[in-house]
């Protein structure tokens, strides 16, 4: 029995590993029923919380049978690989052992479709459910949301998961009916639109009702793969920022494909994941979604694509040198956050410094900026005398060559131990 447990958990955990949308902060359930966990203050899955903490969870399929085929998919129905499926009493002893030897701080649970949507859904919300009530277990629950589950079987599941989530795959409906027909957009935006209705509907309860149910309190993600499809830069970024705006999401997750199918649509086994690419996405995002910025400012038809080699943030003002530079002692806050090499708290803090005195170099460098990056697109008390203008191409030299980067390749002539 032991072994079949340890077995099928190998087999469900690897299946899971391709899902990246499973770190998240925002849940603010607490302890208050003497239960096991607390859910309140905490990230997941090897990710650092605001207090610094590195924290984990139990990260599963509730199987990898499934009656789809999509190409991008390890667990796609004509595959061939080994099959398991845990029962409902399996993942909720599974969590609660876990959790009780400090291995995992939550639960991150999605599934491979057998049967059908509801079938599926029902023994996810079954498993939570089980959790908070007999368990009384208060440690963070990041549930899947099944494709074409029941509203009823979302809203239930809202009353005991702390984040929901749902795969968009493709960026768009074309990359997706090409590697998967049998699904399509619409499915995911149904469910992703109830959820959202349901969290301002128990929003509004809470102004009228003394007490009322925590609806996924941690909010909804989505989960787009990079890479498998020709899509650019800019229609990946303006699909992420319409499921934003549209549905109000924390975070949209963008995942690298990992080339694991010889099928001729995708890119050949062996082929190097895109994570520079996927690194370029995930700063374009945190541009939009905190300094202001708009799609069409990052990417355009001129300049479809992230650069490799630069952030998006030095890629725009590089293209932008008309703006620059930037008075930092009389510049307002919006502008500051355009600045290469500072960001959000930087320039909050420039701007309560700047109350009290003109800002030098040296306060500059205390602050905590990239100083050698922002020196080239601003001003300050001290600032040399500059006799003519650089161009952008000399500017982005000299910060490449001031610059270490991680995925720079080490020289060939280094020595490794390895």
């Amino acid at each position: 029995m032991y072994e079949r447990i340890r077995e099928k958990l190998g087999i469900l955990a690897d299946a899971a590993k391709y899902d990246v949308s499973c770190s998240s902060s925002g849940s603010n359930r607490k302890n208050e029923n003497k239960g096991i966990g607390d859910a309140e203050g905490t990230g997941i899955c090897h990710t650092y919380t605001e207090d610094g903490r590195c924290v984990s969870l139990l990260k599963i399929l509730l199987t990898n049978h499934c009656i789809y085929d999509c190409a991008f998919c390890v667990s796609r129905r004509s595959n061939d690989i080994k099959r398991a499926a845990f029962t409902v009493d399996e993942v909720v002893e599974l969590t609660m052992n876990f959790y009780r030897r400090n291995y995992i701080e939550g639960l991150f649970l999605s599934s491979g479709i057998f049967k059908d949507a509801d079938y599926t859904m029902e023994r996810l919300v079954c498993i939570v459910k089980k959790l908070r009530q007999e368990e009384r277990f208060n440690g963070y629950i990041h549930l899947k949301t099944i494709p074409g589950a029941s509203d009823e079987l979302l809203r239930e599941a809202g009353l005991f998961a702390d984040r929901m989530s749902i795969n968009l795959e493709m960026p768009t409906e074309t990359g997706l009916k090409l590697l998967a027909p049998e699904k399509s957009h619409a499915e995911v935006k149904k469910p992703l639109k109830y959820i959202q209705n349901s969290i301002t509907q128990f929003e509004n309860e809470k102004a009228l009702i003394k007490s009322v149910p925590r609806f996924v309190p941690a909010g909804q993600s989505t989960q787009i793969v990079v890479g498998a499809t020709p899509e650019t830069d800019k229609e990946i970024m303006h699909t992420a920022h319409a499921f934003y705006q549209n549905f109000s999401l924390k975070r949209v997750y963008y995942s690298g494909y990992i080339p694991i199918s010889n099928d001729s649509r995708l890119p050949v086994i062996g082929s190097q994941p895109p994570l520079i690419r996927e690194n370029r996405l995930y700063q374009a995002d945190w541009l939009m979604r905190f300094y202001g910025f708009k799609v069409q400012e990052i990417l355009n038809d001129v300049h479809p694509n992230l650069e490799a080699d630069v952030d998006p943030k030095l890629s725009w003002a590089l293209r932008n040198l008309d703006q620059f530079p930037v008075d930092i002692n009389t510049a307002d806050y919006y502008m500051i956050l355009r600045v290469p090499g500072i960001g959000v708290a930087s320039a909050l803090k420039i701007v309560q410094a700047r109350k009290f005195n003109r800002l030098y170099e040296s306060h500059l460098r205390k602050l905590g900026i990239a100083f050698r990056k922002a020196r080239h697109f601003i001003r300050y008390a001290d600032s040399p005398m500059q006799l003519k203008e650089f161009e952008a191409g000399h500017i982005k030299g000299l910060i490449l060559s001031e610059s270490k980067s991680k995925y720079q390749k080490n020289p060939d002539n280094q020595l490794s131990i390895f």
